[in-house]
Protein backbone atom coordinates (compact mmCIF):
# COMPACT_ATOMS: atom_id res chain seq x y z
CA UNK A 1 0.00 0.00 0.00
CA UNK A 2 1.34 3.46 -0.79
CA UNK A 3 0.28 6.97 0.04
CA UNK A 4 -1.03 8.53 -3.16
CA UNK A 5 0.18 12.02 -2.16
CA UNK A 6 3.78 11.18 -1.34
CA UNK A 7 4.30 7.92 -3.18
CA UNK A 8 5.78 6.43 0.00
CA UNK A 9 4.61 3.40 1.93
CA UNK A 10 1.80 3.77 4.43
CA UNK A 11 1.57 1.48 7.43
CA UNK A 12 -1.74 -0.42 7.76
CA UNK A 13 -3.34 1.11 10.83
CA UNK A 14 -6.33 -1.19 10.88
CA UNK A 15 -8.68 1.53 9.70
CA UNK A 16 -9.48 2.49 6.15
CA UNK A 17 -8.49 6.16 6.42
CA UNK A 18 -5.09 5.57 4.83
CA UNK A 19 -3.35 7.68 7.45
CA UNK A 20 -0.41 6.69 9.60
CA UNK A 21 -0.70 8.04 13.14
CA UNK A 22 2.85 7.09 14.04
CA UNK A 23 1.61 4.96 16.94
CA UNK A 24 2.95 1.75 15.38
CA UNK A 25 6.36 3.32 14.78
CA UNK A 26 6.49 4.60 18.35
CA UNK A 27 5.40 1.24 19.74
CA UNK A 28 7.96 -0.63 17.65
CA UNK A 29 10.71 1.80 18.63
CA UNK A 30 9.71 1.67 22.30
CA UNK A 31 9.58 -2.11 22.19
CA UNK A 32 13.02 -2.30 20.57
CA UNK A 33 14.45 0.07 23.19
CA UNK A 34 12.86 -1.93 26.03
CA UNK A 35 14.25 -5.18 24.64
CA UNK A 36 17.71 -3.62 24.34
CA UNK A 37 17.53 -2.29 27.91
CA UNK A 38 16.49 -5.73 29.14
CA UNK A 39 19.42 -7.38 27.32
CA UNK A 40 21.83 -4.85 28.85
CA UNK A 41 20.39 -5.36 32.34
CA UNK A 42 20.77 -9.12 32.00
CA UNK A 43 24.37 -8.72 30.86
CA UNK A 44 25.14 -6.49 33.88
CA UNK A 45 23.43 -8.93 36.21
CA UNK A 46 25.55 -11.80 34.91
CA UNK A 47 28.65 -9.87 36.03
CA UNK A 48 27.46 -9.72 39.68
CA UNK A 49 27.98 -12.78 41.91
CA UNK A 50 24.67 -14.43 42.83
CA UNK A 51 25.34 -14.10 46.57
CA UNK A 52 25.50 -10.32 46.17
CA UNK A 53 22.11 -10.22 44.44
CA UNK A 54 20.56 -12.55 47.02
CA UNK A 55 22.08 -10.50 49.87
CA UNK A 56 20.53 -7.36 48.40
CA UNK A 57 17.14 -9.06 48.32
CA UNK A 58 17.55 -10.23 51.92
CA UNK A 59 18.31 -6.67 52.98
CA UNK A 60 15.26 -5.45 51.07
CA UNK A 61 13.10 -7.90 53.03
CA UNK A 62 14.80 -6.76 56.25
CA UNK A 63 13.92 -3.15 55.38
CA UNK A 64 10.35 -4.19 54.60
CA UNK A 65 10.05 -5.79 58.04
CA UNK A 66 11.50 -2.69 59.69
CA UNK A 67 9.04 -0.45 57.84
CA UNK A 68 6.09 -2.53 59.02
CA UNK A 69 7.42 -2.60 62.59
CA UNK A 70 7.83 1.18 62.65
CA UNK A 71 4.42 1.95 61.11
CA UNK A 72 1.79 3.63 63.26
CA UNK A 73 0.26 1.28 64.24
CA UNK A 74 2.80 -1.49 63.56
CA UNK A 75 1.70 -4.17 61.12
CA UNK A 76 2.97 -7.28 62.88
CA UNK A 77 1.47 -9.70 60.37
CA UNK A 78 3.33 -8.12 57.45
CA UNK A 79 6.49 -7.73 59.53
CA UNK A 80 6.35 -11.40 60.51
CA UNK A 81 6.02 -12.44 56.88
CA UNK A 82 9.02 -10.36 55.85
CA UNK A 83 11.08 -11.64 58.80
CA UNK A 84 10.17 -15.24 58.01
CA UNK A 85 11.28 -14.63 54.42
CA UNK A 86 14.63 -13.26 55.68
CA UNK A 87 14.97 -16.31 57.92
CA UNK A 88 14.17 -18.70 55.08
CA UNK A 89 16.98 -17.24 53.00
CA UNK A 90 19.55 -16.66 55.75
CA UNK A 91 18.99 -19.94 57.58
CA UNK A 92 18.36 -21.91 54.43
CA UNK A 93 21.39 -20.69 52.51
CA UNK A 94 23.78 -20.24 55.43
CA UNK A 95 27.40 -19.76 54.41
CA UNK A 96 26.49 -19.96 50.73
CA UNK A 97 25.68 -16.26 51.13
CA UNK A 98 29.41 -15.60 51.23
CA UNK A 99 31.26 -13.12 53.41
CA UNK A 100 28.01 -11.36 54.38
CA UNK A 101 26.46 -14.48 55.98
CA UNK A 102 27.46 -13.55 59.57
CA UNK A 103 26.16 -10.00 59.11
CA UNK A 104 22.88 -11.31 57.74
CA UNK A 105 22.52 -13.71 60.67
CA UNK A 106 23.06 -10.79 63.07
CA UNK A 107 20.52 -8.70 61.16
CA UNK A 108 18.00 -11.54 61.45
CA UNK A 109 18.53 -11.77 65.22
CA UNK A 110 18.15 -7.99 65.55
CA UNK A 111 14.93 -7.76 63.54
CA UNK A 112 13.47 -10.70 65.47
CA UNK A 113 14.26 -8.94 68.75
CA UNK A 114 12.71 -5.73 67.43
CA UNK A 115 9.59 -7.70 66.52
CA UNK A 116 9.32 -9.12 70.04
CA UNK A 117 9.83 -5.67 71.57
CA UNK A 118 7.20 -4.02 69.36
CA UNK A 119 4.79 -6.87 69.94
CA UNK A 120 5.27 -6.55 73.70
CA UNK A 121 4.96 -2.77 73.66
CA UNK A 122 1.76 -2.79 71.63
CA UNK A 123 0.14 -5.86 73.13
CA UNK A 124 -0.83 -6.96 69.63
CA UNK A 125 -1.15 -10.61 68.77
CA UNK A 126 -0.27 -12.21 65.49
CA UNK A 127 -2.65 -14.88 64.15
CA UNK A 128 -1.01 -18.30 64.47
CA UNK A 129 1.78 -16.91 66.65
CA UNK A 130 2.71 -19.10 69.57
CA UNK A 131 2.68 -17.34 72.96
CA UNK A 132 6.21 -16.53 74.00
CA UNK A 133 7.94 -15.31 77.13
CA UNK A 134 9.79 -12.04 77.50
CA UNK A 135 12.90 -13.37 75.77
CA UNK A 136 12.92 -14.08 72.05
CA UNK A 137 12.72 -17.81 71.43
CA UNK A 138 14.87 -17.71 68.31
CA UNK A 139 11.79 -18.80 66.38
CA UNK A 140 10.13 -15.36 66.45
CA UNK A 141 8.33 -14.48 64.34
CA UNK A 142 7.11 -17.60 62.69
CA UNK A 143 3.41 -17.36 62.16
CA UNK A 144 3.01 -21.08 61.54
CA UNK A 145 4.68 -22.20 64.77
CA UNK A 146 7.58 -23.85 62.95
CA UNK A 147 11.18 -22.76 63.38
CA UNK A 148 11.92 -19.89 61.03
Amino acid sequence: MSDETSGGPVRDTGDDTGTDTGAETFDETGLHEAEQALREARERLLEVPAEVVVTNHVMGLYELAAIHLSADPPDLVSAALAIDAVAALVDGLGDRLGDDAPTLRDALVNIRMAFVQVKGATGQSVPGDEPSGDEPSGDEPSGDGSPA
